[in-house]
């Protein structure tokens, strides 16, 4: 049984599912850093609610697209906590489209965040993971980095690299005992699908085989086992939580 306390980094920790995985590891008994772009305030009421239920959670301001901010942050939280055992990919933005209205900065904009972002999140985590030969690497992608979506081109680009990246990192780090693996979101009852009427909601859960969407503490359960002693001998994979759409 190890002798500390695992500590988590989840990007994108302050709403939706990055939310519902900071709960979800601090109930597993990790020290969670969550990042934010914005809205300290939201990010502030999180961490003190978990606090004072017992639970280590702390929120950092960090630019996900800025190479500067992230080797900054995860320096900080490694002199702070003396180590990092888990990295959750899971900041991301949408600026959707079709093709032909897409501007220059819509794809670099959305690339830039979800997919360059991840790539620097996971190299600032290597060294002290190769160090410690120890670690997990859980990237959120998307079902539309497998599947497509009409009006969705920069950011299902972006959630496909995530699986190329995921699957080429877990070939590289497998012999420090770093295990890399990706998640693919379907449908999710998030703050920007409540905005969606009765008819939206069900044209969208039509066609899903479990006619309905998830809930991100579903996301956060799949984050949990990757995270976890059950999945030692599990890199490389993607895990689609969307309830048979991409079946």
């Amino acid at each position: 049984m190890d002798n500390f306390q695992k500590v988590a980094l989840v990007t994108g920790g302050s709403r939706g599912i990055g939310e519902a995985i900071v709960k979800r590891l601090a109930s597993d008994g990790f020290i969670v850093y969550g990042t934010y772009n914005s809205s300290p305030e939201k990010a502030e009421a999180i961490a003190e609610s978990l606090r004072s239920d017992g639970k280590q959670v702390h929120f950092k301001k960090m630019d996900i697209s800025s190479d500067e901010s992230i080797r900054a942050g995860i320096e900080e939280i490694v002199a702070e906590s003396g180590r990092i055992d888990v990295l959750v990919n899971n900041a991301g933005i949408t600026k959707d489209t079709l093709l032909m209205r897409m501007t220059e900065q819509d794809w670099d904009d959305v690339l830039n965040t979800n997919l360059k972002g991840a790539f620097l999140c996971c190299k600032a985590v290597a060294r002290p993971m190769m160090s410690q030969r120890a670690g997990r690497i859980i990237n959120i992608s998307s079902i539309v980095g497998l599947r497509g979506n009409a009006g969705q081109v920069n950011y299902s680009s972006s959630k496909a690299g995530m699986i190329g990246l995921t699957k080429s990192l877990a070939q590289e780090l497998a012999s420090r005992n770093i295990l890399v693996n990706c998640i693919a979101p379907g449908y999710i009852e998030t703050d920007m699908t409540d905005k969606l009427n009765d008819d939206q909601r069900k044209a969208f859960a039509d066609k899903i085989p479990l006619k309905r969407a998830a809930k991100p503490e579903e996301v956060a359960n799949v984050v949990s086992f990757f995270a976890n002693a059950d999945s030692t001998y599990v890199t490389g994979q993607v895990i689609a939580v969307d309830g048979g759409l991409a079946m």
